[in-house]
């Protein structure tokens, strides 16, 4: 087999580290998925857009059943809440609760320090390029359908 390319290099990185989670030991896993959903929900509220569970499960790669189940195990938690807009009682949207952004707080603490071991002994003006480059490539993501 060929050496990875670029596409392949950063989906193995990705999947290495989407099945990592900040918290660790037992229960590391349900954590892991509880901030995904969260992160998801605030992800999608800071574009300007509906957190629904169809934009869920599009903004995570899921089946919208999937999607749905998280988000109540993340209501469940604490982490998240589903009200209906005004304008249409049937469409219901997921907001980040106190405690979930506390909880995004933590996680993202955690890959902040993960990232500055990954890069440790890159100078300043690299880890900003690779930051400003990574960023490119996600906002592009956005409008590139798979």
């Amino acid at each position: 087999m060929s050496d990875p390319g670029p596409g392949r290099a950063l989906f193995a990185f990705v999947r290495h580290w989407s099945r990592r989670s900040w918290s660790g030991g037992p229960g590391a896993a349900e954590r892991g998925r509880l901030v995904l959903v969260t992160e998801a929900v605030d992800a999608l509220v800071g574009r300007g857009l509906p957190a629904t569970v169809n934009a869920v499960a599009r903004e995570i790669g899921i089946d919208q059943s999937g999607a749905s189940r998280l988000i109540k195990g993340a209501a469940a938690a604490g982490y998240l809440t589903m009200s209906s807009p005004d304008t249409d009682g049937r469409r219901r949207q997921a907001a980040v609760t106190a405690s979930g952004h506390t909880l995004l707080e933590q996680a993202q603490a955690w890959q902040e320090r993960i990232f500055d071991r990954l890069t440790e002994g890159w100078s300043e003006r690299r880890r900003r390029d690779f930051l400003l480059a990574m960023a490119e490539l996600v906002d592009r993501s956005y409008t590139v359908d798979s």
